[in-house]
């Protein structure tokens, strides 16, 4: 069995709720500094801001045609450079998430060393919850999922909703199996080269979406994280 065929079984079998890359159910890591990982990230989200994350229908934003997502995060900064044009609705979905916060203190759940690193299961089970089946329909693949390309990670056709995976090498064979990049590593991949790896896939996703950040701390203290993720705001233009 190829291993792109055993992902497509492992994805079915355990359903929309465990959102996968190309080679299994979901799991995750992180480290945060010292001790790296005990961090909570920035301050408590607001209640008006909790309840905009939990209404996936209505973070509908259009993305411009590139835009810069800023990542600061317990092993470092970097900055993916999104080409919409590569994928409008990836760019799209990921121009939210990251615009309104939902990235901000969610862990690095998965990461296989010489493969790629997981994230984009919100540490808050209510806020999480919703998105589970906010799908975004599939796009062809224009790019092939290089070293450094930022791909949304997917259970079989059409299930793209928050997770994302950054390509550690050129992982050219996902790109028949619906893994479409739409943007690019353009700064800081040494940051993302050094994300904590030491739990692997030991991380169960269907606990991560029930239980959320309390799961993680407790069970992998040493998982690094975003802090804060934010859109680059462009630059103003000369006055004439």
């Amino acid at each position: 069995m190829t291993i792109a065929r055993s992902i497509t079984m492992i994805a079915i079998a355990v359903g929309l709720v465990a959102q996968m890359t190309p080679l299994e159910a979901q799991r995750g890591t992180t480290t945060a500094q010292r001790g790296r990982g005990r961090g909570r990230g920035p301050a408590a989200t607001t209640a008006a801001a909790k309840a905009r994350l939990k209404n996936p229908a209505a973070l509908k934003d259009v993305a411009p045609a590139e835009y810069r997502a800023m990542f600061d995060t317990s092993a470092g900064p970097f900055v993916i450079l999104v080409h919409r044009d590569w994928a409008p609705k990836a760019a799209d979905r990921f121009y939210n998430l990251v615009k309104y916060g939902f990235f901000d203190n969610s862990r690095f759940f998965r990461v296989v060393p010489n493969f790629m690193v997981q994230f984009g299961l919100n540490g808050d089970p209510a806020i999480q919850g919703p998105w589970t089946s906010a799908n975004i329909p599939d796009e062809p693949a224009k790019q092939s999922n290089r070293r450094g390309l930022i791909t949304f990670a997917t259970a079989g056709p059409n299930t793209r909703t928050t997770q994302v995976f950054i390509n550690f090498k050129d992982n050219t064979f996902l790109d028949q199996q619906g893994f479409t990049p739409f943007g690019e590593v353009v700064s800081g991949m040494e940051a993302v080269l050094k994300i904590n790896a030491e739990y692997g896939e030991q991380p169960v996703q269907p606990l991560i979406q029930r239980q959320g950040n309390a799961y993680l701390i407790k069970a992998f203290p040493r998982l690094d994280f975003v802090k804060k993720a934010t859109i680059e705001k462009p630059p103003a233009k000369p006055r004439t």
